[in-house]
C-alpha cells in the first residue's frame, strides 16, 4: 500500500503546528469568539491528529506484513498441486478419480477445460469455451480444499512424503484460510483508522479556510 498520503497528512499536521505556534505568540490577544479556533481546541486537535496518523502508518506497516506473509503462503501451490496430481496417479485410483483431482489441479493452475471443441455438424458453431480460470485467493483455496477432497476419499492413497499426505494438505489450507483471513483483517483495520485521520485533517482544514 502506498505511503504517499501518509506523508501528506504528516505534512498538514506539521502545518497546522506552524499555525499553532503562530497564534500562540499572539498572546491573550488570540480571542476568537468559535470555541473550535480557540488555542487549547486546536492543540487538542493537533494531538488527534498525531495520533491517528501514527495510528494508520502502524496499521499500514501490519497489512502490509500481511499481505507479504500471504504471497509466501500461497509461493508454489501450483506446483505442490500438480504434485498431488502425479503422487495419485502412482495409486489404485480409478481414471475417474484422477480425472476429478485433474480438473481441481487444472482449476488451480488457471487453465481453460480445453480450448476449442469440433462440433459434430459442420454447420454449427462451435460452443462457447468456458474458462476455469478462477485465481482469486479465496477460489485457491477452495481448489485445494477440492482436490484433497478426492484424495481423502481414496483409500490407496498413501504417500510416505510427509507434506504430500492428507492431514499435511488439511494443516495446510487452515494456515492459508488464516493468512487470507489475515489480510482482510488489516485491511479492515487500516480502512477505520484512515476514516478517523480523515475527520482530524478535515477539521484541520476547516480551521485553514
Amino acid at each position: 500500500m502506498a505511503s504517499t498520503s501518509e506523508t501528506g497528512h504528516a505534512k498538514n499536521v506539521a502545518n497546522f503546528q506552524d499555525l499553532i505556534e503562530f497564534v500562540t505568540g499572539y498572546g491573550a490577544t488570540y480571542n476568537p469568539s468559535k470555541n473550535s479556533l480557540k488555542l487549547p481546541q486546536l492543540i487538542a486537535l493537533k494531538a488527534s491528529a498525531e495520533g491517528n496518523l501514527a495510528d494508520v502508518i502502524s496499521k499500514n506497516t501490519n497489512y502490509n506484513n500481511k499481505v507479504n506473509e500471504r504471497i509466501t503462503a500461497f509461493s508454489g501451490l501450483k506446483s505442490f498441486s500438480t504434485r498431488l496430481v502425479n503422487a495419485l496417479q502412482t495409486t489404485d485410483a480409478t481414471p475417474e478419480t484422477i480425472g476429478n483431482a485433474k480438473t481441481f489441479n487444472r482449476k488451480m493452475q488457471g487453465k481453460k477445460a480445453s480450448s476449442t471443441q469440433t462440433p459434430t455438424d459442420p454447420n454449427t458453431p462451435a460452443p462457447t469455451t468456458i474458462s476455469t480460470s478462477q485465481q482469486s485467493y479465496d477460489q485457491l483455496i477452495q481448489h485445494l480444499v477440492g482436490l484433497n477432497s478426492v484424495l481423502e476419499a481414496e483409500t490407496s492413497y498413501t504417500p510416505n512424503e510427509t507434506d504430500l499426505q492428507v492431514a499435511t494438505i488439511q494443516a495446510k489450507i487452515a494456515d492459508l484460510s488464516a493468512k487470507n483471513t489475515a489480510v482482510a483483517t488489516a485491511y479492515t483495520s487500516i480502512s477505520n483508522s484512515r476514516n478517523g485521520e480523515a475527520r482530524d485533517l478535515s477539521e484541520i482544514g476547516k480551521v485553514f479556510n
